[in-house]
């Protein structure tokens, strides 16, 4: 983008919705503009996803690489049949029980998604949000709308419209402040073209979820041991993802161990001249005497931890902090989508 855009912020109360801003964002996407708004996972760059130079505009507006296939987000399930070759009977299963929510699905992609959208794969991806402004956005649109985390690439990502601000100031033509978000991760990716459904990207729906309704579900081998050759048939897979400017050290073990790790590496890297930050949980706190600490959450209510995750990267970083030393939790649930987000965030991973 070689001009400016002069970003227009607006703020949209979700229990009460101006009509008016609506319609005025559902323009500017149908003039082939783009306009962030929240969702219940993370907030998103929106673009018609049937327009591709609207859909050129995310990738420069975000740095994305093009490899990167984009999410499509509709507001009525009957909208999918127009987007897809086929809507077999576990999507239909899924979705009547996790649609509009944090799911999204991979189908084969029919002609009208173009392979800007999917990054030359014959698939792609679809939500239907359940947050009441995107809902209405893309009614008031009529357009399904391509939606990836309205971020700087590779930086974590936005949970309140002050950072989308700090991100895109300037980059896209409308920013709509919808307050914080609630899961603060984003949405669960399932492919549902392989065999037996896949998990590409965990999230708010987790695995035991999926397999209450289906039977069975699995992990892509991708998100069990990490392989930088994948083609990623979803976001979030081939890049390192979520990043604060600091250094992220990840620790996993018993959590007496954890913290006692932290605590010998914590002096360490201040006697080398660092300034480091501790990123800590209910439990643990107390543990961190007179040190830079920031409290994610609560190990035993793992949506603390997860709606909180991306805002306090973001702190630790306005901070001026080097290098973030952060508690590992349980991969159970929740946890195996926060475990992913830090793990990829992370420089380095420590077994204690």
């Amino acid at each position: 983008m070689k001009d400016k855009i002069n970003t227009k912020i607006v703020k949209i109360n979700p229990n009460n919705i101006d009509c008016d801003i609506i319609k005025e964002a559902a323009e500017i996407i149908n003039n082939g503009g783009i306009v962030v708004f929240p969702t219940e996972t993370v907030y998103g760059i929106g673009a018609d996803a049937l327009n591709d130079e609207a859909v050129d505009k995310i990738f420069k507006a975000k740095g994305r690489p093009q490899d990167n296939p984009l999410i499509v987000h509709i507001g009525d399930f009957d909208d999918l049949y127009d987007l897809v070759e086929e809507v077999p009977e576990n999507a239909k299963n899924l979705a009547n029980k996790y649609w509009p929510g944090p799911l999204t699905m991979i189908f084969d992609k029919s002609d009208v998604l173009s392979d800007k959208i999917s990054a030359g794969l014959k698939t792609a991806a679809i939500r239907f949000p359940l947050n009441k402004i995107a809902l209405e956005l893309l009614k008031e649109s009529k357009k399904p709308i391509a939606a990836p985390s309205a971020n700087t690439s590779g930086k974590p990502s936005p949970t309140e419209a002050a950072h989308v601000i700090e991100d895109l100031m300037g980059k896209v033509d409308m920013i709509i402040d919808g307050g914080s978000t609630y899961i603060g991760l984003e949405s669960t990716v399932v492919d549902m073209t392989s065999e037996v459904p896949m998990i590409l990207r965990p999230g708010g729906v987790t695995i035991e979820d999926i397999v209450k309704v289906l039977g069975e579900c699995e992990y892509d081998p991708a998100i069990i041991k990490s392989n930088e050759k994948i083609i990623p048939k979803s976001p979030g897979q081939k890049y390192r993802h979520y990043s604060p400017k600091a250094k992220v050290i990840l620790y996993k073990g018993l959590v007496e161990n954890i913290v006692e790790k932290i605590i010998e590496d914590y002096e360490k890297f201040e006697l080398e001249g660092k300034t480091v930050g501790i990123m800590s949980t209910d439990q643990t706190h107390k543990y961190y005497n007179k040190k830079n600490v920031i409290c994610v959450g609560d190990r035993t209510n793992l949506l603390t931890i997860s709606s909180n995750l991306f805002r306090d990267l973001r702190k630790f970083d306005q901070m001026g902090i080097d290098v973030i030393l952060a508690e590992a939790v349980n991969e159970e649930g929740l946890g195996k989508a926060i475990m992913n987000r830090l793990s990829k965030a992370a420089n380095k991973t420590i077994i204690v």
